[in-house]
């Protein structure tokens, strides 16, 4: 899949230095202390545990950014459903700079590819109907780009990336500001002093405050922690003025449901912050 917009390959290598600094600092030494510098190997990253794969492109680029005269031979790519023992990709060159690698790759690969094989089988629940699923910002601290790129991969829409593409008011910012209307209203006005092309979104804890967000016109209505009957209610009232989301504490069993009340989108925050890591391997081929 092409990659997002957002994963440039300047946010990518700068992510990778951070990465590569944070764990070898003054030096591999367990790999510098025992492996000739000379030394020519390959590697096979193992599949241990079914899932769909993400993170592969990542590798690719950590292993030449690392060291730009390692080969890596692909096998399976970002997206694609991959089983115990399948051998995901073959990285052949120096063997330390496999070694100081190899975590890093292996970090990023196995979160991804939880976090792809979450979101694969929830937007699965989602099958037939016209509702997408989003990720949120509940995200890990410097890991934001690898984890939205993971649910892309895994089939998922990524809602804004952080604070400065799109303006989302909250439960706080209304309570701080003192209502829906006037807080849109200074949104607007701020889009426009400031030549801004953001979209709004207002988040609505009941009827009354969805009426108000109608009414203020903005591009999304967010529907937080609302029972389906208030949730199809809202949708009604909305009636295709502008978009709708369905967010707070949502689980997989309650997917389809709220799928049927004509929802545009639902958003959960457990694509990123409860995924499992999937188990893999980065084993010398002897």
């Amino acid at each position: 899949m092409k990659r997002p917009s957002y994963a440039t390959d300047k946010t990518l290598k700068t992510f990778i230095k951070n990465a590569l600094e944070e764990d070898i600092q003054d030096g591999d030494h367990s790999t510098l202390s025992t492996i000739p510098k000379d030394l020519e190997q390959s590697a096979k990253l193992l599949v241990k545990q079914d899932c769909i794969l993400a993170g592969v492109e990542l590798a690719e680029i950590i292993f030449k950014t690392f060291d730009k005269d390692l080969k890596v031979e692909i096998f399976i790519k970002d997206g694609d459903s991959a089983k115990v023992r399948d051998v995901a990709l073959i990285v052949t060159g120096s063997a330390r700079s496999i070694l100081s690698t190899e975590r890093l790759v292996l970090n990023c690969m196995q979160r991804m590819s939880g976090i792809a094989t979450l979101t694969h089988d929830w937007d699965s629940r989602l099958v037939g109907t016209k509702t997408k699923l989003l990720d949120t910002r509940k995200t890990t601290p410097n890991f934001r780009v690898c984890e939205k790129w993971a649910v892309a991969i895994g089939g998922g829409t990524n809602h804004r990336y952080g604070l400065y593409d799109m303006i989302m008011l909250k439960d706080n910012h209304i309570d701080y500001n003192g209502s829906i209307t006037n807080a849109v209203k200074m949104a607007k006005d701020y889009v426009k002093k400031n030549k801004k092309k953001l979209k709004i979104e207002v988040e609505t804890r009941n009827l009354e405050e969805v009426k108000e967000a109608i009414k203020a016109k903005v591009d999304r209505i967010m529907l937080d922690n609302m029972n389906v009957n208030m949730m199809k209610q809202a949708v009604d009232m909305i009636n295709g003025s502008c978009e709708s989301e369905a967010s707070g504490g949502i689980t997989r069993d309650m997917l389809k449901e709220i799928a049927s009340t004509g929802v545009t989108y639902i958003s959960a925050g457990a694509l990123t912050h409860s995924a499992e890591n999937i188990d893999l391997s980065l084993k010398a081929v002897k």
